[in-house]
């Protein structure tokens, strides 16, 4: 073997990225409705390639884990605002259930077998998969008024234990959280993600890549005047249910202007573009209907606007509708208008507000006359805003170093925690503010998975050598200790979400659940297992209180222990 620890020292990203190319590999093998998935495989394969020896940048580690909870805030951004208040009751009790189970578990286990306050403190870092507490831990056992040496041994036995379980403490996350949990609720989370994606879209289905209606809502069609021979535009245009616009008429062979005044004589071919209600219902008014003729195609766009125009602002879309000039309206549909990337229902009550995205479809000339109007057009780019989101980076990284003192226990976001708070933030702002900070759903996407099997894959390498040798030489006793601090603080928590907090979303449940144990390998699960953003948002609170809580936790176990 003295090869291969030959190579992957000399080039540990070799390590690194066979980890994940074995590691998601492994991971799409099925047992049953048991599946290992990318990440947990990423880390089975980095412990079983750190037996050889590799010494791995501790950086590489941090840079990965950054982006990814970036990634991972600047998604749920704007609807993780949204959620907070009375709603996120159930995210606190879960956090507050978690941190207060798990230090009661291991303060039992300690005294039952006889553990020292170091191998509890450790075990409680590795278990919970907090790496926090080995600081607060090893800070309150210097504060223990012990000769130096003690207090040596101490300190090194927090970092045996977090070695020999911290391994489990990413798995058994996994297995509780994305196979466990949907056993328990009786549904998956694939499902209950689409399902509620379904309603926060206010009933609007949501196409993926490449899928589009086969009824669309607005329809170009093509007719021959007999029945509407000595009607104007106008007339036909304002007998319609529902708008139409006459974008195009032919008239002996030649195109003339489609104006408001025309008078229609037999023979004309007409282009009547407009929503399928109003087509469908005026067509009887035309003629016989063609297949095509020569000269009546006509290009039209979809464009997303920022409103920003005071005449809008402030205004509900009926008084909108209603003042609007018929010029500026003619030949404009409106497909769709979000709100911090939440769709809104397009009723005479709603109320626009600055920033929020219209959707607009008509010829390009149209499409601009009104986005004149209304603000800025929104061009899509596969470009990212570097210079948006690395200021986006600093700032969470700068906020991960602040240190706040309690006494003599140290709380601090870290930098996971701080990328998160930015990550939340750049995204609600990019929300509000559409024409910067662009990220393509590709590009964030990448950094996700990347960041977080690279981030686990990372944590295997480095630790993985040193986990299997304690075991070997002390047994399996600190390693079975530290499966029971995984696993039953976790299902505790669960059951206390199903029948006492009432989830009903096994996506959110999911999400709220990771959280609250800040796996994030276990949420790196969750979301490709929901293929959307949905348990983001309770994620994002569950982890930010338990950053604070579990963090806690060092002193504590050193205090009970």
């Amino acid at each position: 073997m003295s090869w291969l620890h030959s190579i992957l020292n000399q080039s540990p990203e070799t390590a690194l990225f066979l980890s994940l190319a074995v590691g998601y590999w492994i991971g799409k093998f099925q047992f049953g409705k048991f599946q290992l998935g990318g990440v947990a495989g990423s880390l089975l394969v980095a412990v079983a390639l750190s037996q050889v020896g590799i010494t791995i940048d501790n950086g590489v580690k941090s840079v990965l884990f950054a982006l990814f909870i970036y990634a991972v805030g600047f998604e749920s951004g704007p609807q993780f605002f949204g959620s907070l208040g009375r709603q996120s009751i159930r995210e606190i009790i879960m956090a507050t259930v978690l941190a207060i189970s798990g230090l009661l578990t291991v303060v039992v286990l300690a005294r039952i077998f006889g553990l020292d306050k170091g191998l509890a403190a450790g075990i409680a870092a590795g278990a919970l998969t907090q790496s926090a507490i080995i600081g607060t831990a090893s800070a309150a056992i210097g504060k223990l008024g012990l000769v130096a040496d003690e207090a040596q041994r101490l300190q090194a036995n927090v970092a045996i234990g977090y070695a020999v379980t911290y391994i489990f403490g990413s798995f058994g996350a996994i297995i509780v959280c994305v196979n466990i949990l949907p056993w328990l609720t009786g549904r998956s989370i694939r499902d209950d993600a689409l399902k509620a994606e379904s309603e926060m879209l206010a009933g609007a289905h949501a196409y993926g890549p490449g899928e589009q209606p086969a009824t669309p809502d607005i329809v170009g069609r093509i007719f021959r005047v007999e029945q509407a021979a000595g009607k104007t535009i106008a007339q036909l245009e304002e007998s319609a249910g529902a708008p139409i616009s006459i974008e195009r008429v032919k008239r002996a062979g030649a195109l003339i202007g489609a104006e408001p005044a025309l008078a229609l004589v037999p023979g004309d071919i007409l282009l009547v573009v407009g929503r399928r209600a109003g087509v469908v219902q005026a067509a009887h008014q035309f003629g016989p209907e063609l297949q095509s003729s020569d000269g009546m195609d006509l290009v039209v766009v979809t464009r997303d606007v920022a409103i920003a125009s005071p005449d809008l602002v402030h205004r509900t879309v009926g008084e909108i509708r209603a003042t609007a000039a018929k010029a500026m309206r003619h030949g404009i549909y409106v497909t769709a208008l979000k709100r911090a990337g939440k769709p809104l229902p397009i009723t005479d009550a709603t109320v626009i507000q600055t920033g929020d995205i219209v959707t607009l479809y008509g010829t390009p000339a149209d499409v601009q006359r009104a986005a004149n109007r209304i603000g800025a057009v929104l061009f899509p780019s596969e470009k990212t805003d570097f210079v948006f989101h690395g200021i986006g980076l600093v700032v969470g990284l700068l906020i991960g170093l602040i240190v706040i003192r309690i006494g003599s226990i140290p709380l601090t976001l870290g930098s996971g925690g701080g990328a998160l708070l930015s990550g939340l933030l750049f995204g609600w702002y990019r929300g509000r503010n559409q024409t910067i900070g662009n990220m393509p759903i590709a590009a964030s996407t990448i950094l996700r998975d990347l960041g977080l099997a690279g981030f686990v894959a990372v944590v295997g390498l480095q630790s993985g050598l040193q986990a299997v040798t304690t075991i070997a030489s002390s047994g399996l006793s600190i390693f079975l200790i530290g499966v029971v601090v995984t696993l039953l603080p976790l299902i505790l928590t669960m059951l206390v979400g199903r029948y006492i907090l009432r989830y009903d979303n096994t996506a959110i449940f999911a999400g709220a659940l990771s959280g609250s144990r800040s796996a994030n390998p276990a949420f790196g699960e969750v979301l490709d297992k929901a293929g959307n953003a949905i348990p983001t948002a309770p994620f994002a609170i569950t982890y930010a209180l338990a950053n604070v809580f579990l963090t806690l936790l060092g002193p504590l176990v050193v205090a009970f222990a």
